[in-house]
């Protein structure tokens, strides 16, 4: 009776049930290649799907302590303010700019691909006085002429992309830290796409602003993201309520106050795989992590070298391990070359962005993706793509 009662109160509403919904999505198996997401591993996946706790559940907390000592070990710091942004790596970048700069500051941004033209977009939004210091794609910026741009700018803040994904560059860090705080800014730095697969010390290299994303090296499902600030950083009240650090502070537990106060409803699931990848990274090292990305990267470059193809970014030692960046193959159409290997091998490869869209291919070997057996597979589906793709002769 009852369920004629409320099929008969559905058949009268005038936007039925979608039909797509009255059944399940088949989720398919993907090997996930791109510059990110990359694949979850089983027991990150498993620790999502445990039972929902309060986001201030004394359970919950822990789980938050535990994330924020293992993102300090991941940055390599000591610093009282870390946690984890509920959002994906712009909700990161948006929260260390809106926390370090007020309208009218000056903010100086090395860009040498997009994630450095996206967050001069998100400075000058705030009201920020923004200039740049540009080089050509797959290069970086020499550390002589940051300190121009220093010394002339004076800047409040100054932004480093350390893993440029767009064209596969590592940032080399030594020693702009020390510059920056010469010259009385601070240094903030996105390491969304190489933290835990490049060499990254926080509070060595003099870093105050530093964070990366669950994503990428670490495995974790996308939407959560880690963050540090050094005491210095912490200066300002943002315009946004929900990425202002003092409220983020104390629901992390960073201002040591003896309560925590709700601020908003945490992704607890996120926190609970969070946790679980970063003791994946505990387990393994982060030495022992920084040295496998490096020699997977190696192997696969020499790979693509061996079967004639180029890559982009031309010093070697400025090859971001966990991202390549690949000269699209002269005469092919990029497109068809990733559509064929997800269609044919299951596997996402990626073109490129920004500044190296149409350029390059990109393909993504971090966390648990990277290994020699991922690196023979890739290899051979752009092997076999190469061979069925239409090439031009013009």
């Amino acid at each position: 009776m009852l369920c004629q009662i409320a099929d008969s109160i559905m058949s009268s509403l005038p936007i039925p049930p979608p039909g797509c919904l009255l059944q399940a999505f088949p989720v398919p198996q993907r090997l996930m290649l791109g510059p990110g997401p990359s694949n979850v591993p089983d027991r990150v996946l498993a620790a999502g799907a445990q039972p929902i706790l309060g986001h201030l559940h004394p359970e919950t907390i822990e789980i938050m302590n535990q994330i924020k000592s293992g993102i300090q070990y991941a940055f390599q710091t000591r610093n009282r303010v870390t946690l984890a942004v509920s959002g994906p790596g712009h909700a990161a970048m948006e929260c260390a700019i809106f926390n370090s700069l007020e309208p009218g500051d000056s903010i100086l941004i090395a860009v040498n691909g997009i994630w450095g033209e996206r967050a001069a977009e998100i400075a000058e939004r705030l009201g920020a006085i923004v200039n740049t210091v540009v080089c050509p794609a797959g290069g970086y910026v020499p550390l002589e002429e940051i300190e121009q741009a220093l010394t002339k700018h004076k800047p409040v803040v100054f932004f480093l992309t350390h893993g440029e994904s767009s064209t596969g560059v590592v940032h080399p860090i030594d020693g702009i830290g020390d510059l920056c705080h010469k010259h009385g800014c601070l240094f903030l730095v996105d390491s969304v796409a190489a933290l835990g697969g490049a060499p990254i010390c926080m509070d060595q290299q003099g870093i105050d602003i530093l964070y990366t994303g669950s994503q990428k090296v670490l495995n974790a499902p996308p939407g959560t993201a880690p963050i540090s600030f050094s005491e210095r950083a912490w200066r300002t009240k943002p315009i946004s309520y929900f990425l202002d650090l003092k409220w983020l502070a104390n629901y992390w537990g960073c201002d040591d106050k003896p309560a925590r106060a709700y601020h908003h409803t945490g992704p607890v699931s996120a926190f609970y795989g969070l946790r679980e990848s970063l003791s994946i990274l505990a387990e393994t090292g982060l030495e022992n992590s920084w040295k496998r990305h490096k020699e997977v990267a190696e192997y696969f470059h020499k790979g693509l070298e061996d079967m004639g193809l180029k890559l982009f970014v031309q010093d070697k030692n400025a090859r971001l391990p966990t991202v390549t960046t690949i000269v699209a193959p002269p005469g092919y159409d990029w497109r068809e070359i990733t559509g064929y290997i997800m269609k044919t091998f299951n596997i996402e490869v990626s073109g490129g962005l920004g500044p190296s869209a149409g350029m390059v291919l990109r393909v993504g070997l971090m966390g648990c993706n990277s290994s020699k057996a991922n690196v023979d597979k890739v290899l051979e589906a752009l092997a076999d793509a190469l061979k069925h793709c239409h090439k031009s002769k013009v």
